[in-house]
Protein backbone atom coordinates (compact mmCIF):
# COMPACT_ATOMS: atom_id res chain seq x y z
CA UNK A 1 0.00 0.00 0.00
CA UNK A 2 1.41 3.41 -0.98
CA UNK A 3 2.34 5.92 1.71
CA UNK A 4 0.12 8.41 -0.10
CA UNK A 5 -2.79 6.13 -0.85
CA UNK A 6 -6.12 6.38 0.94
CA UNK A 7 -8.05 5.75 -2.27
CA UNK A 8 -9.16 2.28 -1.12
CA UNK A 9 -10.51 3.64 2.15
CA UNK A 10 -14.12 3.79 1.01
CA UNK A 11 -17.09 4.52 3.33
CA UNK A 12 -18.04 0.84 3.26
CA UNK A 13 -14.52 -0.20 4.22
CA UNK A 14 -14.47 2.34 7.05
CA UNK A 15 -17.75 1.00 8.43
CA UNK A 16 -16.58 -2.59 8.07
CA UNK A 17 -13.37 -1.74 9.93
CA UNK A 18 -15.28 -0.13 12.81
CA UNK A 19 -17.70 -3.06 13.02
CA UNK A 20 -14.77 -5.50 13.03
CA UNK A 21 -13.99 -4.37 16.61
CA UNK A 22 -17.58 -4.69 17.80
CA UNK A 23 -18.67 -1.06 17.42
CA UNK A 24 -21.72 -0.44 15.23
CA UNK A 25 -22.30 3.07 13.81
CA UNK A 26 -25.91 4.26 13.54
CA UNK A 27 -25.10 7.60 11.88
CA UNK A 28 -23.22 8.74 8.85
CA UNK A 29 -19.50 9.45 8.88
CA UNK A 30 -18.52 13.08 9.38
CA UNK A 31 -15.03 13.73 8.00
CA UNK A 32 -12.99 15.87 10.39
CA UNK A 33 -10.23 18.29 9.46
CA UNK A 34 -7.21 16.04 9.02
CA UNK A 35 -4.99 15.56 5.98
CA UNK A 36 -2.14 13.49 7.36
CA UNK A 37 -4.54 10.79 8.52
CA UNK A 38 -8.21 10.16 7.82
CA UNK A 39 -10.49 10.97 10.76
CA UNK A 40 -14.28 10.55 11.05
CA UNK A 41 -16.87 11.22 13.72
CA UNK A 42 -19.96 9.04 14.14
CA UNK A 43 -22.63 7.96 16.60
CA UNK A 44 -22.79 4.28 17.59
CA UNK A 45 -25.66 2.10 18.71
CA UNK A 46 -24.86 2.94 22.35
CA UNK A 47 -25.83 6.56 21.47
CA UNK A 48 -22.28 7.78 22.15
CA UNK A 49 -20.21 9.83 19.73
CA UNK A 50 -16.86 8.42 18.64
CA UNK A 51 -13.97 9.43 16.43
CA UNK A 52 -12.10 6.88 14.35
CA UNK A 53 -8.63 7.65 13.01
CA UNK A 54 -7.03 5.73 10.15
CA UNK A 55 -3.27 6.20 10.20
CA UNK A 56 -1.44 7.13 7.02
CA UNK A 57 0.33 3.99 5.81
CA UNK A 58 4.09 3.92 6.37
CA UNK A 59 4.25 7.21 8.31
CA UNK A 60 4.69 5.68 11.78
CA UNK A 61 5.72 2.15 12.61
CA UNK A 62 3.24 0.18 14.69
CA UNK A 63 5.46 0.35 17.78
CA UNK A 64 5.68 4.14 17.41
CA UNK A 65 1.89 4.48 17.31
CA UNK A 66 1.56 2.25 20.36
CA UNK A 67 4.14 4.33 22.20
CA UNK A 68 2.03 7.42 21.49
CA UNK A 69 -1.03 5.59 22.86
CA UNK A 70 0.86 4.50 25.97
CA UNK A 71 1.97 8.11 26.48
CA UNK A 72 -1.65 9.28 26.44
CA UNK A 73 -2.64 6.60 28.96
CA UNK A 74 0.26 7.67 31.17
CA UNK A 75 -0.87 11.30 30.99
CA UNK A 76 -4.40 10.34 31.98
CA UNK A 77 -3.05 8.46 34.99
CA UNK A 78 -1.18 11.63 35.90
CA UNK A 79 -4.47 13.58 35.72
CA UNK A 80 -3.47 15.45 32.57
CA UNK A 81 -6.61 15.93 30.44
CA UNK A 82 -5.92 14.35 27.08
CA UNK A 83 -8.11 12.45 24.64
CA UNK A 84 -6.75 8.89 24.70
CA UNK A 85 -7.75 5.99 22.43
CA UNK A 86 -10.28 3.43 23.56
CA UNK A 87 -9.08 -0.08 24.28
CA UNK A 88 -10.98 -3.10 22.99
CA UNK A 89 -9.82 -6.56 24.06
CA UNK A 90 -6.84 -4.92 25.77
CA UNK A 91 -5.53 -3.20 22.63
CA UNK A 92 -5.85 0.34 21.29
CA UNK A 93 -4.56 -0.14 17.74
CA UNK A 94 -6.49 -2.21 15.23
CA UNK A 95 -5.96 -3.31 11.65
CA UNK A 96 -8.39 -3.96 8.84
CA UNK A 97 -7.35 -4.87 5.30
CA UNK A 98 -3.98 -3.18 5.66
CA UNK A 99 -5.20 -0.02 7.41
CA UNK A 100 -4.28 0.62 11.03
CA UNK A 101 -6.85 2.58 13.01
CA UNK A 102 -7.82 3.68 16.51
CA UNK A 103 -11.08 4.65 18.19
CA UNK A 104 -11.48 7.70 20.43
CA UNK A 105 -14.30 9.25 22.44
CA UNK A 106 -15.64 12.38 20.74
CA UNK A 107 -14.92 15.36 22.98
CA UNK A 108 -16.63 18.72 22.52
CA UNK A 109 -15.55 22.17 23.53
CA UNK A 110 -14.75 25.68 22.37
CA UNK A 111 -11.56 26.69 20.62
CA UNK A 112 -8.82 27.83 22.97
CA UNK A 113 -8.35 31.62 23.03
CA UNK A 114 -4.64 32.37 22.88
CA UNK A 115 -5.28 36.10 23.41
CA UNK A 116 -7.11 35.42 26.69
CA UNK A 117 -4.62 35.66 29.57
CA UNK A 118 -6.84 33.60 31.87
CA UNK A 119 -6.78 30.85 29.26
CA UNK A 120 -3.01 31.17 28.91
CA UNK A 121 -2.57 30.83 32.66
CA UNK A 122 -4.61 27.62 32.72
CA UNK A 123 -2.72 26.32 29.70
CA UNK A 124 0.65 27.03 31.31
CA UNK A 125 -0.43 25.08 34.37
CA UNK A 126 -1.63 22.13 32.29
CA UNK A 127 1.51 22.03 30.13
CA UNK A 128 3.53 22.09 33.33
CA UNK A 129 1.57 19.07 34.54
CA UNK A 130 2.05 17.37 31.18
CA UNK A 131 5.82 17.92 31.28
CA UNK A 132 5.97 16.82 34.91
CA UNK A 133 4.74 13.42 33.70
CA UNK A 134 6.55 13.36 30.37
CA UNK A 135 9.98 14.16 31.82
CA UNK A 136 10.02 11.02 33.98
CA UNK A 137 11.27 8.83 31.12
CA UNK A 138 12.09 9.12 27.40
CA UNK A 139 10.45 7.74 24.32
CA UNK A 140 12.27 4.69 23.02
CA UNK A 141 10.99 4.47 19.43
CA UNK A 142 9.43 7.83 18.60
CA UNK A 143 11.85 10.42 17.15
CA UNK A 144 13.35 13.66 18.44
CA UNK A 145 12.88 17.06 16.81
CA UNK A 146 16.04 17.43 14.74
CA UNK A 147 17.59 19.82 12.26
CA UNK A 148 18.21 16.91 9.93
CA UNK A 149 14.54 15.99 9.58
CA UNK A 150 12.90 19.40 9.93
CA UNK A 151 15.41 21.38 7.86
CA UNK A 152 17.59 19.25 5.61
CA UNK A 153 15.15 16.43 4.81
CA UNK A 154 12.42 19.02 4.26
CA UNK A 155 14.70 20.90 1.86
CA UNK A 156 15.28 17.72 -0.10
CA UNK A 157 11.51 17.12 -0.37
CA UNK A 158 11.03 20.68 -1.63
CA UNK A 159 13.73 20.46 -4.27
CA UNK A 160 12.68 17.01 -5.43
CA UNK A 161 9.02 18.08 -5.78
CA UNK A 162 9.76 20.34 -8.78
CA UNK A 163 6.91 22.55 -7.55
CA UNK A 164 8.95 25.71 -6.97
CA UNK A 165 8.27 28.29 -9.67
CA UNK A 166 11.38 28.11 -11.91
CA UNK A 167 11.87 31.88 -12.05
CA UNK A 168 11.77 32.04 -8.24
CA UNK A 169 13.83 28.95 -7.51
CA UNK A 170 17.18 30.72 -7.15
CA UNK A 171 16.05 33.47 -4.74
CA UNK A 172 13.93 30.98 -2.79
CA UNK A 173 16.71 28.42 -2.33
CA UNK A 174 19.23 31.15 -1.53
CA UNK A 175 17.26 32.49 1.44
CA UNK A 176 16.09 28.99 2.38
CA UNK A 177 19.69 27.80 2.74
CA UNK A 178 20.58 30.86 4.80
CA UNK A 179 17.74 30.16 7.21
CA UNK A 180 18.62 26.46 7.37
CA UNK A 181 22.25 27.22 8.17
CA UNK A 182 21.50 29.75 10.91
CA UNK A 183 18.56 27.86 12.44
CA UNK A 184 20.59 24.66 12.48
CA UNK A 185 23.45 26.47 14.19
CA UNK A 186 21.16 27.96 16.84
CA UNK A 187 18.97 24.91 17.45
CA UNK A 188 21.10 23.12 20.04
CA UNK A 189 18.82 22.01 22.90
CA UNK A 190 20.51 21.06 26.15
CA UNK A 191 17.69 18.80 27.27
CA UNK A 192 14.84 16.98 25.55
CA UNK A 193 11.68 15.47 27.01
CA UNK A 194 8.57 13.81 25.66
CA UNK A 195 6.27 16.45 24.17
CA UNK A 196 2.78 16.93 22.85
CA UNK A 197 4.78 18.16 19.88
CA UNK A 198 2.07 20.12 18.06
CA UNK A 199 0.58 22.24 20.82
CA UNK A 200 -1.33 24.94 18.94
CA UNK A 201 -4.86 26.29 19.47
CA UNK A 202 -6.36 23.75 17.07
CA UNK A 203 -5.27 20.92 19.37
CA UNK A 204 -6.71 22.41 22.57
CA UNK A 205 -10.38 22.34 23.51
CA UNK A 206 -11.84 24.62 26.18
CA UNK A 207 -14.84 23.53 28.27
CA UNK A 208 -15.91 25.67 31.20
CA UNK A 209 -12.71 26.44 33.10
CA UNK A 210 -10.90 23.32 31.93
CA UNK A 211 -9.05 22.38 28.78
CA UNK A 212 -8.32 19.12 27.01
CA UNK A 213 -5.35 18.27 24.80
CA UNK A 214 -6.17 16.40 21.60
CA UNK A 215 -4.13 14.81 18.82
CA UNK A 216 -0.82 13.41 20.05
CA UNK A 217 -0.01 12.22 16.53
CA UNK A 218 3.11 14.42 16.43
CA UNK A 219 4.31 13.48 19.91
CA UNK A 220 8.08 13.25 19.96
CA UNK A 221 11.01 14.39 22.06
CA UNK A 222 12.36 17.92 22.08
CA UNK A 223 12.93 20.97 24.28
CA UNK A 224 10.09 21.91 26.63
CA UNK A 225 9.64 25.30 24.95
CA UNK A 226 8.29 23.53 21.85
CA UNK A 227 4.98 23.03 23.66
CA UNK A 228 4.83 26.72 24.61
CA UNK A 229 6.09 28.98 21.84
CA UNK A 230 3.18 28.47 19.42
CA UNK A 231 0.95 30.39 21.83
CA UNK A 232 2.95 33.58 21.22
CA UNK A 233 1.69 36.31 18.90
CA UNK A 234 1.88 40.04 18.38
CA UNK A 235 4.85 42.32 18.99
CA UNK A 236 7.78 41.60 21.32
CA UNK A 237 6.13 43.21 24.34
CA UNK A 238 2.95 41.17 23.87
CA UNK A 239 4.96 37.98 23.48
CA UNK A 240 6.91 38.74 26.67
CA UNK A 241 3.65 39.13 28.60
CA UNK A 242 2.22 35.95 27.07
CA UNK A 243 5.30 33.88 27.86
CA UNK A 244 5.52 35.32 31.36
CA UNK A 245 1.87 34.35 31.95
CA UNK A 246 2.49 30.82 30.66
CA UNK A 247 5.65 30.25 32.66
CA UNK A 248 4.38 31.65 35.96
CA UNK A 249 1.67 28.96 35.84
CA UNK A 250 3.96 26.31 34.30
CA UNK A 251 6.46 26.63 37.15
CA UNK A 252 3.83 25.46 39.64
CA UNK A 253 4.38 21.94 38.30
CA UNK A 254 7.61 21.89 36.28
CA UNK A 255 10.85 23.82 36.27
CA UNK A 256 11.54 25.69 33.04
CA UNK A 257 15.07 26.41 31.86
CA UNK A 258 15.01 30.04 30.72
CA UNK A 259 17.93 29.32 28.38
CA UNK A 260 15.40 27.55 26.14
CA UNK A 261 13.91 30.93 25.18
CA UNK A 262 16.73 31.28 22.66
CA UNK A 263 15.31 28.22 20.85
CA UNK A 264 12.00 29.89 19.95
CA UNK A 265 13.05 31.44 16.64
CA UNK A 266 15.05 28.37 15.52
CA UNK A 267 12.00 26.23 16.31
CA UNK A 268 9.80 28.61 14.34
CA UNK A 269 12.16 28.22 11.38
CA UNK A 270 12.10 24.43 11.74
CA UNK A 271 8.30 24.47 11.70
CA UNK A 272 8.08 26.77 8.67
CA UNK A 273 10.45 24.72 6.55
CA UNK A 274 9.15 21.36 7.72
CA UNK A 275 5.60 22.47 6.82
CA UNK A 276 6.66 23.29 3.26
CA UNK A 277 8.53 20.00 3.03
CA UNK A 278 5.50 18.14 4.35
CA UNK A 279 3.26 19.63 1.65
CA UNK A 280 5.81 18.77 -1.02
CA UNK A 281 6.21 15.23 0.27
CA UNK A 282 2.45 14.64 0.35
CA UNK A 283 1.67 16.34 -2.97
CA UNK A 284 0.92 13.03 -4.70
CA UNK A 285 -2.05 12.65 -2.36
CA UNK A 286 -4.95 14.18 -4.31
CA UNK A 287 -6.48 15.50 -1.09
CA UNK A 288 -3.47 17.80 -0.74
CA UNK A 289 -3.75 19.02 -4.33
CA UNK A 290 -7.43 19.83 -3.78
CA UNK A 291 -7.03 21.55 -0.41
CA UNK A 292 -3.63 23.21 -0.84
CA UNK A 293 -3.83 24.20 -4.52
CA UNK A 294 -2.11 27.51 -3.69
CA UNK A 295 1.06 25.58 -2.83
CA UNK A 296 2.02 25.32 -6.51
CA UNK A 297 1.23 28.98 -7.32
CA UNK A 298 3.74 31.74 -8.09
CA UNK A 299 2.20 33.90 -5.37
CA UNK A 300 2.87 31.25 -2.70
CA UNK A 301 6.60 31.05 -3.45
CA UNK A 302 6.86 34.84 -3.56
CA UNK A 303 5.28 34.96 -0.10
CA UNK A 304 7.63 32.29 1.20
CA UNK A 305 10.68 34.23 0.05
CA UNK A 306 9.44 37.22 2.06
CA UNK A 307 8.55 35.04 5.08
CA UNK A 308 11.97 33.38 5.06
CA UNK A 309 13.70 36.77 4.87
CA UNK A 310 11.68 37.92 7.90
CA UNK A 311 12.57 34.72 9.74
CA UNK A 312 16.24 35.15 8.89
CA UNK A 313 16.10 38.61 10.45
CA UNK A 314 14.35 37.19 13.53
CA UNK A 315 17.10 34.59 13.91
CA UNK A 316 19.67 37.39 14.06
CA UNK A 317 17.79 39.20 16.83
CA UNK A 318 18.33 38.69 20.55
CA UNK A 319 16.23 35.94 22.21
CA UNK A 320 12.92 36.79 23.85
CA UNK A 321 13.33 38.09 27.40
CA UNK A 322 10.77 37.86 30.16
CA UNK A 323 9.41 40.86 31.99
CA UNK A 324 11.69 42.19 34.74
Amino acid sequence: MSAFDFSDLTPDRILDAIESIGVYPTSGLLALNSYENRVYQFVAEDSKRYVVKFYRPERWRTEQILEEHDFSFELLEGEVPVVAPIKRDNTSLFEYQGYRFALFPSVGGRTFEADNYDHLEVLGRFIGRLHNVSSTKPFTVRPTISSQEFLHDARTSLIDSNLITPSLETPFITVLDQVIALAGEKYQPNNVIRLHGDCHIGNILWTGNELTFVDLDDARQGPAVQDLWMMLSGDEQEQRIQMDTLLCAYDEFSSFDLKELHLIEPLRALRMINYMGWLAKRWKDLAFQRNFSWFASDKYWEQQILSLKEQLAALHEAPLKLLP
